[in-house]
């Protein structure tokens, strides 16, 4: 075989990275799209989660039209406005010199092709290559979007300030804006952002302020002080967004003017190091993050699913017990309640599999109902005894309230209330566990029938269960002393 030399294996190396990347990014838009047809809410757990959904569709047209987000970050007056449009080129976002102007989140496309310098141009082959790695759509336009963020320091803005380490966990790549040495508060910010686990550049803005001696004093202690444990060296680019110039002009009449100028802006480094990065890795950052926001707004999703489900089976369960502890209360005969009370059980059990969205037939849920009560032991027990027990006492009260000119009322009724509560009690942990037994996709998990059965019966106050539900029995059946 002929051995293939460094220039060969390189090439070899690059197109199986470029291959993987682009399965890699197939697979992230796949995985979305699967995610958002497949959300499976009602209209009733779609209520108040729109802009989280809004939120998936928008990561998918991200990816669908490859689009790198860069968001600036910085206190105020450090430049990031000023940063921003020096890198488009043009005048897009506001700067003020004393407050923040930026309010909301304001955001614009930068086109490479049309902000490239003279410094660029000159360098031909360079900017093809830049050109040609930058992500691109069909079209072959370059799509990086370019996100500025309120001050992090400014008054009344803890608002803004969560809004901008929000949007921290959307971006694919961070620039934080200084213009000095680092204060406590932009470095407990940078720590902060840092956490979001995505590129950061540490941007130094308006070195023409400083003597060159000043400069790199100060670039050298972010470097190798303040940010040491934070980011590397090649992550700190030095820039002059908006320079000033002093220029001394001659008037008419011979007296010298000093006008302060603005300059070009020093910001070719930072453009060179962020189209580099996208050369490096663009297309994996936007499937990464894609997907990482994605599946933190999938487990919020599924989390307010889940709650919500579990708000509706916790009242489907409370109505099922009431019906049931007062079915028992008020039928006398025995034979009936055992029937009854269990016909309601397995009726919650069928109501939860559907809530659930998890298919049971009757038989499935006899058979669910009967393994549950076999590990329920102390309730079960306790019910079956209340049943049979409290069933004959108050079936001879109930024969006796005619003979006794209805003195015998008020016993009849403590009787049925306190069967009535046993029974209530027995149905609502059946259906606290048949509730956990769905939630867990109709499964024990790792753990037996009985030792699941045994936690929740621990968790549960079984003395305020009772006591709520023979409030409740008394008010249904006008119970007096």
């Amino acid at each position: 075989m002929e051995n293939w030399n460094l220039a060969e294996l390189d090439s070899a190396i690059l197109d199986f990275t470029e291959i993987a990347t682009e399965l890699n990014y197939r697979k992230a838009q796949k995985s979305l799209r699967s995610l958002i047809g497949n959300l499976d809410l009602t209209s009733q757990e779609q209520s108040g989660l729109e802009s989280e959904i809004t939120r998936l569709t928008g990561m998918l047209d991200k990816l669908e039209q490859s689009v790198v987000q860069i968001a600036a970050f910085g206190m105020v007056g450090r430049g990031k406005s000023s940063v921003l449009n020096a890198l488009i080129g043009q005048e897009v976002f506001a700067t003020g010199a004393l407050h923040g102007v930026t309010r909301t989140v304001d955001e614009v496309a930068w086109d490479v092709a049309q902000t490239k310098s003279r410094e660029e141009k000159s360098r031909e082959q360079k900017r093809q290559q830049l050109q040609r790695l930058t992500i691109s759509n069909s079209s072959n336009k370059s799509k990086i979007q370019l996100l500025d963020t309120p001050g992090i320091d400014e008054v009344n803005g803890q608002e803004r300030e969560i809004l901008a380490r929000d949007l921290a966990t959307k971006v694919d790549l961070i620039l934080f804006v200084v213009s000095g040495d680092m204060t406590q508060v932009e470095f407990n910010a940078l720590s902060q952002l840092r956490e979001a686990g995505k590129p950061m550049l540490l941007i130094f803005n308006k070195i023409d302020q400083y003597p060159e001696a000043d400069r790199l004093a100060i670039y050298e202690k972010i470097r190798d002080d303040r940010v040491k444990e934070l980011l590397s060296p090649e992550e700190i680019i030095m820039v002059a967004a908006s320079p000033i110039e002093v220029q001394a002009i001659a008037e008419a009449d011979g007296k010298i003017t000093v006008k302060r100028l603005r300059g070009q802006p020093q910001i070719e480094a930072l453009k060179l190091k962020i189209l580099e990065l996208l050369d490096r890795e663009g297309k994996s950052l936007i499937a990464l993050n894609s997907m990482l926001y994605a599946d933190l707004v999938n487990e919020k999703l599924l989390q307010r699913k889940l709650e919500i489900r579990d708000r509706a089976a916790n009242e489907l369960i409370h109505k099922g017990t009431m019906i049931k502890a007062t079915a028992v209360a008020l039928n006398p005969v025995t034979a009936i309640d055992l029937f009854t009370g269990a016909l309601i059980d397995v009726s919650i059990i069928l109501s939860l599999s559907h809530l659930y969205g998890i298919s049971m037939t009757q038989g499935s849920a006899i058979a669910l109902l009967k393994k549950i009560a076999l590990s329920m032991g102390g309730i079960g027990a306790s019910e079956l005894l209340a049943t049979l027990g409290l069933s004959s006492i108050k079936g001879l009260l109930g024969i006796s309230i005619p003979v006794t000119g209805g003195l015998s009322l008020a016993p009849y009724l403590s009787v049925a209330i306190a069967q009535g509560g046993v029974a209530g009690v027995s149905s609502y942990a059946i259906g606290q566990i048949t509730k956990t037994y769905l939630a867990n996709g109709a499964s024990w998990g790792e753990q037996s029938p009985k030792t699941v059965v045994k936690d929740i019966l621990n968790s549960l106050d079984q003395e305020s269960i009772l006591n709520r539900i023979k409030s409740e029995l008394k008010a249904k059946v006008k119970y007096t002393k």
